[in-house]
């Protein structure tokens, strides 16, 4: 068997060269945008799961939703450890139903705002990761071509933004 070696130009090897260092340069930076919006998404996330994840030493208690307005419902709070009771604390509005809905929370250090705890209140403080799963997973199927990946990456964000509307 007789092999032909073609010699290339320096001008085709330069090319190709470069052609190379494009698509990995694309690849480098469609993978840190992908690692950017997942970065994002757990430390907006984290924001708040800490206080309904972490409750060891916290002040933990009983919230009654008294009043809602458009982002936040208002209530007292009684403490069930160590705490005090407070006239009114207020909640995001999303993790409620209903007027007279009597919740567990954990209170935020230094101020009147309170977290959902227990598994309502850590899937719903772990929401913003999944819209970033799943907005990660479009990256990755578009400029990293991986698909089998994206659809990981999607179907986890939608399991667990399916999971805290079930559970709340």
């Amino acid at each position: 068997m007789v092999r032909s070696t073609t010699k290339r130009s320096r001008v085709r090897r330069a090319g190709e060269s470069a052609f190379g260092l494009l698509l990995l340069g694309r690849n480098l930076l469609m993978a840190a945008v992908a690692l950017v919006i997942l970065v994002a998404g757990v430390w907006t996330s984290w924001g708040t799961a800490q206080y309904s994840m972490l409750t060891k030493g916290r002040e933990l208690g009983t919230m009654t939703v008294a009043r809602c307005g458009e982002k936040s419902c208002t209530g007292p709070f009684v403490a069930t450890g160590p705490g005090e009771d407070r006239r009114t604390v207020s909640v995001d509005e999303a993790v409620t139903h209903r007027e007279g809905e009597r919740l567990l929370v954990a209170v935020k250090p230094g101020t009147d705002e309170v977290v959902r705890t227990g598994w309502g209140g850590v899937l719903h403080a772990w929401v913003p990761l999944a819209g970033a799963l799943m907005l990660a997973a479009v990256v990755v199927a578009g400029g990293l071509r991986m698909r089998r990946t994206a659809w990981g990456l999607g179907l986890a964000g939608v399991a667990l933004m399916g999971a805290s509307f079930a559970v709340l």
